[in-house]
């Protein structure tokens, strides 16, 4: 069972889906670490040659606004080819509910 979030942790759910290829990981990474993003946890399959990679990242202490770090995530997803998804994690657990 996972830990639940300290209220002062701001957090945010990052989605990819596409085409494997060498360095999908390395780039998405690279563009949040530059935001000062902190993955909390990430998990990665490859189903034949279909990349799909979800990431939890705390977002509390982002050098920029959230708008803008998505704005570079979509800017990286046509770059790279492939689906980037950036939800905050309450709307994506609301939108995810069973």
């Amino acid at each position: 069972m996972h830990q639940q979030a300290d209220n002062s942790e701001e957090r945010a759910v990052v989605t990819v889906l596409g085409a494997d290829k060498v360095g999908i990981v390395a780039k998405v990474t690279t563009a949040l670490a530059n935001h000062n993003a902190n993955i909390v946890d990430i998990s990665q399959t490859l189903l034949e040659d279909i990349f799909s990679m979800i990431m939890l990242i705390e977002i509390s202490n982002l050098k920029t606004d959230f708008e803008t770090l998505n704005k570079e995530l979509t800017e990286l997803e046509e770059e790279i080819n492939v689906e980037i998804k950036l939800q905050h994690e309450n709307i994506f657990k609301y939108m995810h509910r069973v």
